[in-house]
């Protein structure tokens, strides 16, 4: 395979401190705000707003039917090749393709939450929903040509760095749309809310015209249909080679685990008897100083033990620490020390999924070429999901026939097989370090 697909940094690769490039290179600063406005639409599309609609007594299955809302994060690879491909009118003239694109999916984003804004779901539920389809398109946009712009911008020894980076900014932006939108709701309304989350767009902006344009030598020229979609795809296996299904195959099982897993932790929590308080305080607050906390460690792990050691560690330590949600399943319950029982398994399994998540960041990175950076990413990110998200829909025919404990015991082991495929492609690509 070609060097940019190699697992890991060369020896001697430059390793900079987490926090000194943040005031010395201008890409770190940028992708922080870039991170920040990634953070936000997502949970706006559905989570945040589902306790509106809530309020507004939507009826229980029209709101699960609205978590459809945000299918276009998982088909965004379907439009991400015209985004490497093709300027964006006006402002691809003006600052360049990619942060074009960005500020373009910006103004999308805060177009669309503005218009949701000014919905009203009890009387009027059409316009809510519009929106919101309006609003998941733009934020996947914005995911797709952020994505791109960070991985043609910086070389591979960077990588871990500014996916760092990326990711501690998109952890603020998720507090400020999940505990932020709902205390502004509770203290001013869904309207005034909205409008605040649309105005919080504007730093995301900042950070694309300060952000320096990637080289657009040896890009994609325009070309047909097929081949726009085809190419990308045709040049991650072409450099892939003989690794092609085994590589793709552990990018798609990578996260398995954890989708399944996420899919019934606040189920379990509730069933112990746990209030919604508690829960926002241990996952949202004490949680997310606890992620900071493994994406930190990702980043200083990846640049001295190899990105193939990485993944390995990553795959067994975020597999192994749903059994800590096992033991709370087999031993928690509400008050007292139980609650100190309760944030200690959420702390541990947080601390698990933040440090495979940067540490998967970094390897798809890796993997996608700089002439198709939006394509590629877009591609590989959509793979991680789809899978783990399809099979958390039946996790709760699972817990109805197993209960709890055996559940999050069962979704430890489904990360054997994603352990032992990690080993054979580092097997394969040489040494662990890459």
């Amino acid at each position: 395979m070609a060097d940019s697909v190699r697992a890991g940094a060369p020896a001697g690769a430059d390793r900079p401190g987490l926090f000194t490039p943040l005031f010395t290179d201008i890409r770190v600063a940028a992708v922080l705000g870039l991170g920040f406005a990634q953070g936000m639409p997502f949970l706006l599309v559905y989570a945040t707003q589902s306790a509106w609609l809530s309020e507004a007594k939507v009826p229980l299955a029209t709101i699960g039917l609205m978590s459809e809302l945000t299918i276009a994060y998982k088909f965004k690879f379907l439009w991400a090749p015209f985004l490497d491909r093709y300027d964006p009118p006006l402002l691809g003239r003006l600052i360049g393709r990619r942060r074009g694109w960005i500020v373009a999916a910006q103004i999308a984003v805060a177009a669309a939450l503005a218009g949701v804004a000014f919905g009203d779901p009890a009387h009027w539920l059409a316009w809510t929903v519009a929106f919101s389809l309006a609003l998941g398109v733009a934020g996947a946009t914005q995911d797709i040509v952020v994505d791109g712009w960070r991985i043609a911008v910086a070389p591979v020894e960077r990588q871990a760095l500014m996916s760092s980076w990326a990711e501690i900014g998109y952890r603020c932006g998720n507090l400020a749309a999940g505990a932020g939108a709902l205390y502004l709701a509770d203290a001013y309304g869904w309207r005034a809310a909205y409008l605040c989350m649309a105005a919080l767009m504007a730093p995301g902006t900042v950070a694309a015209l300060m952000a320096p344009e990637p080289s657009t030598e040896g890009q994609p020229s325009r070309a047909g249909l097929v081949e726009t979609i085809w190419a990308p795809i045709r040049d991650l296996i072409g450099r892939l080679g003989p690794l092609a299904v085994p590589v793709l195959l552990l990018v798609a099982g990578f996260r398995m685990p954890g989708y399944v897993s996420s899919a019934m932790a606040i189920p379990l929590f509730k069933h112990l008897g746990y209030s919604n308080t508690d829960i926002a305080t241990v996952t949202k607050l004490f949680g997310f100083w606890i992620a900071l906390g493994g994406t930190f460690l990702a980043s200083a792990i990846i640049p001295r033990i190899g990105m193939m050691a990485s993944l390995l560690f990553g795959t067994v330590a975020a597999s192994a620490s749903h059994l800590s949600l096992a033991y709370l399943a087999w031993h928690g319950g509400h008050g007292g020390a139980a609650f100190w029982t309760f944030a200690m398994s959420v702390g541990i399994d947080g601390f698990a999924y933040a440090f495979a998540s940067i540490v998967l960041i970094t390897y798809m990175s890796r993997l996608a070429d700089s002439q198709h950076a939006a394509s590629q990413y877009a591609l590989l990110t959509s793979l991680c999901a789809l899978p783990g998200s399809l099979l958390a829909g039946l996790s709760g025919f699972v817990i109805e026939a197993t209960g709890f404990p055996l559940f999050f015991v069962g979704t430890s082991l489904i990360g054997l097989p994603v352990a032992a495929l990690c080993l054979y492609v580092a097997h394969r690509h040489g040494p662990m370090e890459g």
